[in-house]
């Protein structure tokens, strides 16, 4: 399925997935491998869910950042919203110029 496909098939059948996620039952499908090619040659082999997989996936990551983030460090740079490898080094960069 598309992303362009998934607005009608959500509106078919929003009733079952609604019911399976509340009960628990939702599962998503296995993620096939693609092939997807690198700059240097080959080929760098990726799952990537499927559409409707990665919508759920990401209304959950969004219910549980809102919740969790705040807890965090102020430090703590990792897969964070706002917060990037490039802030770590350079805060890692005042640590070292502090002694």
């Amino acid at each position: 399925m598309t992303v362009g496909q998934l607005r009608g098939y959500i509106r078919r059948h929003w009733e079952q997935i609604r019911q399976a996620l509340y009960e628990g039952r939702y599962q998503p499908l296995p993620a096939p491998p693609q092939g997807n090619p690198k700059e240097s040659g080959g080929v760098r082999i990726l799952g990537i869910p499927t559409v409707l997989d990665r919508l759920i996936q990401q209304a959950v990551a969004q219910v549980l950042t809102r919740i969790w983030d705040p807890t965090f460090s102020e430090f703590s740079y990792g897969f964070r919203p706002g917060r990037s490898a490039q802030q770590a080094i350079e805060q890692a960069r005042q640590y070292v110029e502090a002694g």
